[in-house]
């Protein structure tokens, strides 16, 4: 049956949300697809619920296609196994909690590692099981802290999740490979530009990772690339490269000079300028100062430990670097009660002489890994107004270790090639990781091999963002009139508008639709008496489906007009041939 805009439960808005930023939330609400219940949960309505639907459809199609067998588990999942694999406390508030009236906790599930690994130890024992391939598509939750852009983050979402399990690496190779391959097949179906790049497991634990990301200008991930060797990562998965040890020796011993008010990196640049030139004759610069940041790491259990990292002073900490190298641990501003605690540090001169575990202030202490051996360092001196010069790596400080925790720039050495790196943006689609045995050790999955021994299984995990994609392909699918959506996923093959009230024009333009259904092409038919054309035009073009078919005035000279949304082209072509001129344009013919 058509959908009638008579009888559909719509309402096209002309104006943007008031909280809507991007363009996929403001078009998604405006084309009457979803509607916003409360922060980042959404009611996906008739028009919405079909394009999430054919979204299903594609990824359902091509994890069937790699043998992959879909199930369900509940969304409501009991503490328990989520306790035994550590995640429990590991996901810290980032998770929907309850109990029941017996007082027994749960939780809404955010992802189902331990579900899954559960669900192949009840059932199978044996290698002859193996390899396996199983997913769902569910709903899920997180307690997102700041929900936004829609259904781009939101605190309830559809995603796909897979878990592979095979006896061995070298499986779980060829399962991982399985499903990078549908994976991109998927994407290619979905109809938006993406790149596949390096990435962390984070929470999920795991070796490889990598993540599908759509390109898009307000996308919240970057990433970047290089144009000489294809290399590609999310910034919290580059790697920096490590520059060669440096001979020092002809470094003098380190002097702690007399630096007043310069707590910042720029007076303090001005005042090396000035009171202490270079003798190579060069000008002082940002990077010849290390720079010591203390951050507060507050655990999942609520630990709260201070960590400093050494870096270039030309750097600035990536909040999103440094929370995805200290996962699950969140991480805090150091605030003046924290320097009250730690009097051995004086803000605005902190030097490596405080840090460190076995130093006077016992704080973690980890260096960019630029920092190597043998340079020579302007840092500060742990004493207000005064800094360090001539301080030697390895000579006259050590560290607890190296943190790749600072920002990634344009222009940066490629880690593949050396060549220099370009960033973008992009939206994250899909993840896909090499989880290891860390699930199947936790809850105890084995399976006797061929020889009578117990093994324990390896295990890949595998994500979609279902209805991510939905405003994913939004934000890569509009113009200035509204969406303009893939065939594939549009809600209806072709846009009936019967314009004006001229019985005739209606009386054909359900004659039409009903030869096109006929033909198993799916109709939105525009028959409302009331609306205007001019109404009737911007709702097309604001919902977008792909092929408008107007039925009006020239209906009297036995023509229609039918019309590619995408580029706007029109033509007109005789009643008589209308059907079959719809049916080749939308690939039926």
């Amino acid at each position: 049956m058509a959908m009638r805009m008579s009888s559909l439960f719509l309402r096209t808005l002309r104006e943007n949300p008031a909280d809507a930023e991007v363009p996929s939330h403001q078009l998604l609400v405006r084309a009457g697809y979803i509607r916003r219940v409360s922060p980042g949960i959404y009611t996906w309505l008739p028009l919405g619920l079909k394009v999430l639907r054919r979204v299903e459809r594609i990824v359902r199609d091509e994890m069937d296609a790699i043998g992959a067998q879909e199930l369900l588990f509940p969304a409501l999942l009991p503490r328990e196994p989520y306790e035994t694999s550590g995640r429990w406390t590991e996901y810290g508030d980032g998770v929907f909690r309850l109990q029941d009236r017996k007082g027994d906790d749960y939780l809404l599930g955010p992802t189902h590692e331990e579900m899954f690994t559960l669900a192949v130890k009840d059932l199978y024992s044996s290698y002859k099981d193996l390899p396996l391939s199983i997913y769902q598509i569910q709903t899920k939750y997180r307690d997102e802290a700041r929900p936004r852009a829609g259904i781009l983050r939101g605190r309830e979402f559809v995603m796909k999740d897979s878990y592979s399990f095979d006896l061995d690496e070298a499986g779980l190779d060829k399962s991982y490979q399985l499903h990078r391959d549908a994976y991109v097949r998927i994407f290619d179906r979905l109809g938006f530009h993406y790149v596949i790049v390096q990435a962390m497991a984070g929470a999920m634990g795991g070796s490889k990772s990598e993540e599908f990301l759509a390109t898009a200008e307000n996308g919240e991930d970057t990433y970047v690339r290089c144009a000489n060797c294809g290399y590609a990562a999310n910034v919290e998965a580059v790697r920096v490269p490590v520059p060669d040890a440096v001979d020092a020796s002809g470094v003098p011993a380190a002097h702690v000079e007399d630096t007043p008010d310069t707590p910042t990196i720029d007076t303090l640049v001005a005042h090396l300028e000035h009171s202490f030139p270079r003798a190579d004759g060069r000008s002082w610069t940002a990077a010849d100062t290390l720079k010591n940041v203390v951050v507060m790491l507050v655990h999942p259990d609520g630990t709260r430990e201070p960590l400093a990292i050494g870096l270039p002073g030309d750097r600035e900490v990536d909040e999103k670097r440094l929370g995805a190298q200290v996962e699950p641990a969140s991480v805090e501003a150091f605030d003046e009660k924290d320097f009250a605690r730690y009097p051995t540090l004086t803000k605005g001169y902190i030097g490596p002489g405080a840090l460190g575990s076995e130093r006077s202030s016992g704080i973690r202490y980890l260096l960019d890994p630029r920092v190597v051996e043998g340079t020579a360092w302007v840092t500060g001196a742990d004493e207000h107004g005064r800094h360090v010069l001539d301080l030697v790596a390895g000579r006259d400080f050590t560290a607890d270790g190296t943190i790749e925790a600072a920002d990634v720039r344009e222009g940066d050495a490629c880690p593949s090639c050396g060549h220099g790196l370009e960033s973008a943006r992009g939206i994250e689609m899909g993840h896909i990781f090499q989880l290891g045995t860390k699930y199947a050790e936790a809850l105890d999955l084995k399976v006797l091999d061929e020889n009578g021994k117990l093994r324990t299984v390896v295990m890949g995990s595998y994500g979609v963002g279902v209805s991510r994609a939905v405003a994913c392909v939004a934000e890569g699918n509009h113009d200035e009139l509204g969406l303009v959506w893939p065939r594939e996923l549009s809600p209806a093959d072709v846009h009936v508008v019967a314009t004006g009230k001229d019985e005739e024009v209606h009386r054909y333009a359900e004659e039409l639709t009903r030869a096109l259904e006929s033909e198993g092409v799916e109709v939105l038919l525009d028959d409302r008496r009331q609306a205007s054309p001019g109404v009737k035009f911007k709702d097309a073009e604001l919902i977008g489906v792909p092929t408008i078919v107007v039925v009006g005035r020239g209906l009297a000279e036995g023509k229609v007009e039918v019309k590619d949304r995408r580029s706007g082209e029109r033509r007109e072509v005789a009643t008589d041939d209308a059907v079959r001129e719809v049916l080749a344009e939308v690939g039926r013919a």
